[in-house]
């Protein structure tokens, strides 16, 4: 079979290797990718990819070998998936912890733009607890993530400001009720909680503009600046804010993959999609990526799928 691989290439860094096809383990199944959705860290990783790296946490497609230990989807089952690793290729073993099973009313490439970014949605609202009626900033919210939180904090009744690079990359969020600006300093506080995902000088700003009591999640480092915090500073800012880290990590996954697929099915939350291409194209779009010149999610397709 067919996999992307690392080159290590700032312009082309992925390039096609004839492989094995993977033997799952006993409680995973064999996916048919037919989409797959690259996600901007994992651009990151390629600059300088370790040894034994297989990029791809994203994929949705067919199961074509269930999983040995009788758990998850049967043959045949529609999925998205969201494995450690191995998702640009032909085939892919998931976990079947990390599967969800698809209707026939979403396609894999609206699928597959849904695991890491959505995931980490999720998650990052249950950290912030509940939103009706409170004042939320989020920085960072052009990508895949931006978009599930705005679109899943207003439906819950939040007063939300989004940050966004450029007015482009900030309609679609206004469509949704987003308040939008273009610098953490022009965002209106105070907040009751702050969604922080691009480090540097933007998070002490953000943290500004907490209210007394308030919350900054921190989620994410966009800028790959590290943070500075003035002790000094803070006495004059937001009274016992509190800073929390937050990563999405931990399986199992499955529940909140279905969960996912629930809302899009029932029209209350909708990926947005960027770029859809081949995935022959996958090196050119991953640049692209990495330099913020697609809004939203970018889906690769394989075999021709949709």
């Amino acid at each position: 079979m067919q996999r992307l691989i690392p080159t290590g290439q700032a312009t082309r860094p992925v390039a096609f290797a004839e492989v094995p096809q993977p033997v799952p383990d006993p409680g995973e199944a064999l996916v048919k990718v037919e989409a797959f959705a690259p996600n901007r860290g994992e651009t990151f990783l390629l600059e300088h990819p370790k040894s034994g790296l297989l990029p791809g946490k994203d994929v949705a497609g067919l199961v074509v070998q269930a999983a040995a230990d009788g758990s998850g989807p049967g043959i045949g089952a529609r999925v998205v998936g969201h494995p450690a690793q191995g998702g640009w290729a032909e085939y892919a073993a998931v976990p079947t912890h990390s599967l969800a099973a698809l209707p026939g009313s979403i396609t894999s490439a609206r699928a597959a733009a849904l695991p890491l970014a959505g995931i980490t949605a999720l998650r990052l609202l249950r950290t912030a607890g509940s939103l009706a009626g409170r004042r939320v900033l989020l920085t960072g919210a052009s990508g895949g993530v931006g978009h599930y939180v705005t679109e899943l904090a207003i439906g819950a009744g939040a007063e939300l400001t989004a940050v966004t690079a450029t007015p482009p990359r900030g309609e679609r969020l206004a469509e949704l009720g987003a308040q939008i600006v273009h610098e953490v300093a022009a965002a209106r506080g105070p907040f009751d909680v702050v969604l922080e995902s691009t480090g540097g000088p933007d998070l002490p700003l953000a943290l500004s503009k907490t209210r007394p009591g308030g919350t900054l999640v921190w989620f994410g480092q966009a800028s790959r600046t590290p943070v500075t915090l003035d002790f000094f500073q803070l006495l004059s800012g937001p009274e016992r804010a509190t800073i929390q880290h937050f990563h999405y990590f931990g399986a199992p996954y499955d529940s909140d993959l279905a969960a996912l697929v629930r809302l899009v099915e029932q029209g209350r939350l909708h990926p947005e999609i960027g770029r859809t291409a081949d995935w022959a194209h996958t090196a050119e779009t991953l640049v692209d990526l990495r330099e913020r010149r697609i809004r939203g999610k970018a889906v690769l397709l394989i075999g021709g799928a949709r």
